[in-house]
């Protein structure tokens, strides 16, 4: 039973780089026919190898209420590919929290609905099946999608210190790293984003979410476009001792 509401905080990743997370949600301006706003993101501390959806019945941030879409929540259920959270879990996950602010922010005087999604350990099955459940919403002018996830985490803290030594400074090579899978995801190809994280092992928090937004393209009868708009690191690594967090913002729109 949904009851509740989840009280959503600004997370501390909106202050770590603002400009990232702006430059995404500045393109909302612009989105006239949007009445729905589907928010898929990474469970980082729920383990579960399923797409939840919310118990709550809005989420609340400090620039508004956002409810949630029954009737899609409904829908979604109906499927029985889908599970609840709690509230503990919703309200500890920060990917889905850091985004709601912006969004209440630019859709503020408008009749927007949520449709949050916490993406799990999906397997590459997993992720296609999600992505054809899903695909049906994507053409409707009336619904837009936000994928939430970081790039690299790069360091000994976060058990990753893939370099590439022919790119020269770490950083660089976090960069070159990054942008090939960028490149992929622009390409609109589940499969070799896929073989891209299997051979490279790169720590995509959102790595699943994308991968559902890609099967979600792969499995409608539209076409659609992602480009990339903005890239940058937390810090440039220089040293083993060094670490970062990349971030960066695309676009998709139908052609």
């Amino acid at each position: 039973m949904k009851q509740h509401e989840a009280s959503h905080k600004v997370h501390w990743g909106c202050h770590r780089h603002p400009t990232c997370l702006t430059l995404l949600h500045l393109p909302l301006y612009v989105v006239c026919l949007s009445k729905r706003i589907f928010l898929l993101g990474p469970s980082h501390y729920l383990a579960t190898r399923k797409c939840c959806l919310s118990s709550a019945l809005e989420y609340s941030t400090p620039l508004g209420k956002l409810p949630i879409d029954e009737e899609i929540y409904n829908e979604l259920a109906a499927t029985g590919a889908f599970e609840y959270m709690d509230l503990d879990s919703d309200e500890t996950e920060h990917s889905l929290e850091l985004h709601t602010p912006y969004i209440a922010k630019i859709m503020s005087g408008r009749d927007i609905k949520l449709v949050p999604i916490m993406v799990g350990a999906l397997s590459t099955d997993g992720e296609a099946k999600y992505g054809a459940l899903l695909s049906r919403y994507l053409s409707d002018p009336g619904n837009l999608f936000i994928i939430s996830s970081d790039f690299c985490h790069w360091g000994s803290r976060f058990r990753y210190t893939f370099t590439n030594r022919d790119q020269g400074p770490i950083w660089k090579s976090i960069q070159w790293l990054d942008e090939l899978g960028m490149n992929i995801i622009e390409k609109c190809d589940p499969a070799a984003f896929s073989s891209y994280l299997q051979q490279y092992q790169n720590t995509i928090c959102g790595r699943h979410p994308i991968a559902v937004l890609l099967q979600m393209v792969a499995h409608s009868p539209g076409k659609f476009r992602i480009e990339f708009k903005y890239y940058d690191q937390s810090s440039k690594a220089t040293s083993s001792s060094d670490s970062s967090v990349s971030y960066a913002a695309a676009v998709m729109t139908e052609l």
